[in-house]
């Protein structure tokens, strides 16, 4: 693993180089071996108090590498819209996969402190649990969504009033599926509230699945027929009560996900 970490976001575009696209005859078990070896190295700095927003980013930027090592493709767009402006930010979009929790970071974090909304469970997890909590996470329960909203927003507005965006992915859960009447509001809310611009984001990660088993649903398949696609929108800022922003936030994701060919996985 190279500790030197490239600022992807210096550049408008990524595209994984062909050079370093293999093809494995197990894709699936060539890169979780890999993804533990990373998250092991990561509860090591964790372990020296060392895991700092440069380190989390190497390491998300390492997982990017082991992706690519199994032939999965990235496509990165609109990462000038990241830097187009100082200050944090809100980052709306929707939720395939886990590999935009992990591959994000290595995105955004060099160039804006970032952190994400993750359910609390997440925290407890063997081996990646004291990774996530590290980072700084703003989390959410599920037995009382009342509460949980009160304290997103609190908690929210502490992270940007330091500097940090976050991270928002307003589906309840995972799905290949856009399924625009369960996308909520609450991004643009934190963003009206403490007036600061979102930045949209699309992704298509389908080629990291989602497993059936629920113990397990973060180790689906892995499929390297399938390309990544990551788009980054112009930001804007909350002006009215929010619901012409929330469309236009769709309406991106909604065009991305035709331009990439997969316009069968959204559901108005």
């Amino acid at each position: 693993m190279n500790n030197t970490l490239t600022i992807l976001a210096e550049n408008d575009f990524y595209k994984s180089s062909d050079k370093v696209l293999k093809k494995s005859i197990c894709p699936s078990i060539s890169y979780y071996s890999k993804l533990i070896r990373i998250v092991y190295k990561s509860n090591r700095f964790v372990a020296r108090n060392e895991y700092n927003g440069k380190n989390w980013a190497l390491s998300s930027y390492w997982i990017l590498n082991a992706l690519e090592s199994v032939g999965i493709k990235h496509y990165i767009e609109g990462m000038k819209n990241i830097t187009s402006f100082d200050g944090p930010a809100v980052l709306i979009g929707n939720h395939m996969s886990t590999l935009e929790t992990m591959v994000l970071p290595a995105i955004i974090n060099p160039v804006k402190k970032v952190v994400f909304i993750q359910k609390e469970e997440l925290v407890n997890y063997p081996l990646f649990g004291p990774v996530s909590a590290a980072r700084h996470p703003i989390l959410v329960g599920r037995s009382n969504p009342r509460e949980d909203l009160m304290r997103v927003i609190e908690a929210g507005a502490e992270r940007l009033k330091d500097g940090r965006s976050i991270v928002v992915f307003p589906q309840k859960t995972r799905s290949e599926y856009l399924d625009c009447k369960s996308f909520n509001t609450l991004g643009e809310k934190i963003a009206k509230k403490n007036n600061v611009p979102i930045i949209p984001i699309a992704i298509m990660s389908d080629a990291w699945g989602n497993s059936s088993i629920k113990a397990i649903k973060d180790f689906g398949k892995i499929d390297p027929s399938k390309d990544v696609h990551i788009a980054f929108g112009e930001p804007f800022k909350v002006t009215g009560n929010g619901s012409e922003e929330h469309n236009r936030i769709l309406d991106f994701i909604k065009s991305k996900f035709i331009e990439w060919g997969r316009k069968e996985f959204i559901i108005e």
